[in-house]
Order: structure tokens, then sequence, then C-alpha cells
């Protein structure tokens, strides 16, 4: 994997877009669940995934709290059924838009568990992971997807990002999310990358005879 440079701009006299693996236009919130990448990784993949704690409760801090070790386990009854889990994602997107990154998008996040895509196991070695605040099945917010957009085009000018794909797609009948409720044709038509990049169930009519 050969990222771009660290300095990288969006133009001639444009503020620095990145910063090694961070994303300057998102708040940093680092998290200590992450490793370093298999040597070669080629990071070609963006995994979506969908997360509110509790389930369906939006705006607290209880998800960055959760990514970074700092989850009070007894706050909250359904806390006990993830007591312990270390995890991660590179970003997380909140219902109003705002942008947090936990993990130098260059190392390894925790986000993806046991997967395979693309014919490739252990999805965590060469993806990035991006977390959507939502429950899964119900839909998501316009400055959510706002956000995703710009978001996944910076990754694409610093990382060679082929595929993208659901956690329930990397992870079928382990993982639901982002689950029904996510609008996959509102982001490929944001986007405009081949369908080739989309799993197959979510294209929509406009690439249904590609």
């Amino acid at each position: 994997m050969k990222p771009m440079a660290a300095d990288s701009t969006l133009g001639a006299g444009a503020p620095a877009l990145w910063r090694q693996g961070w994303l300057q236009t998102a708040r940093p919130c680092r998290s200590p669940n992450f490793g370093e990448r298999p040597a070669n990784a080629c990071i070609d993949l963006i995994v979506l995934h969908s997360i509110s704690l509790p389930p369906g409760v939006y705006g607290g801090p209880e998800v960055e709290q959760l990514f970074t070790n700092q989850l009070d386990w007894q706050a909250h009854p359904y806390f006990q059924q993830i007591q312990g889990m270390e995890v991660s994602a590179h970003f997380f997107i909140r219902r109003n838009g705002e942008l947090v990154q936990f993990v130098d998008a260059d190392a390894r996040a925790w986000h993806a568990g046991d997967s395979c895509w693309r014919g490739r196991r252990n999805c965590n070695d060469d993806s990035i992971g991006i977390e959507l605040e939502g429950l899964e099945g119900d839909p998501f917010e316009v400055p959510q997807y706002q956000t995703l957009s710009t978001l996944c085009q910076a990754l694409r000018q610093r990382y060679p990002i082929e595929h993208m794909a659901g956690h329930e797609h990397i992870a079928p009948g382990r993982k639901q999310d982002p689950g029904k409720g996510f609008d996959w044709a509102r982001l490929q038509q944001a986007l405009g990358w081949p369908p080739a990049c989309f799993p197959r169930d979510t294209w929509g009519e406009k690439f249904s005879g590609s």
C-alpha cells in the first residue's frame, strides 16, 4: 500500500487534507484499540457499520467511550452484554454529520471481526471502518450521507479504494448493519463510482442493467 504524501492537498493553496493517516476535517478522539496492518496491505475496502449506545439512543458520549475503553459497564443494563469488549473503527459519523476519527487510517482498526470480502479474509487488515450513528434497519440522516460521501472521496484520494460493503456483507449471518435503513442508492449517486465498487444486492435501478 502506497498512500499519498502526508501533506497532500485538494489544490494549490488549499490546507492539507491529511496528516499521515489523520483526516484534518475530522475531530480526533484517539483509541488505543488498533494495530499494525500486515506488510504490503492494500487498503482498498471501505466497510460501513451502524452503532448506537444504548441501542437507539443518540447524541451521547457512549460510543466514543466504548472505542476509547472508558465506557461505564454499569451505566446501562445493555452495556453488560458487551462488557470487556475492545473495539474501534477509523471513523464515526454522528446524526448531525459530525465526523470523529479514532484510529490513524494507515493503521488496523478493530471493526470487522471474522469477515471475508473480495476473496480475502480478515477484512480489518486492508479496510477502513466507518461507523454511522444509528440503529440497524432504521433510516439515517441527510447530514450523515453528506459527510459520508465527502469522507469516501477523501479516502479515495489517499488510498486505492475499489470496494465498499456493509458489515452485513462481509460477515453475513453474524452482522446485520448498517441494515435496510441505509440508502445505498443515495450514496452511489453521490459518489458516482462504478457499480462494481458496491455489493450487487445494493445496486438500484440505475445499475441493474450494468
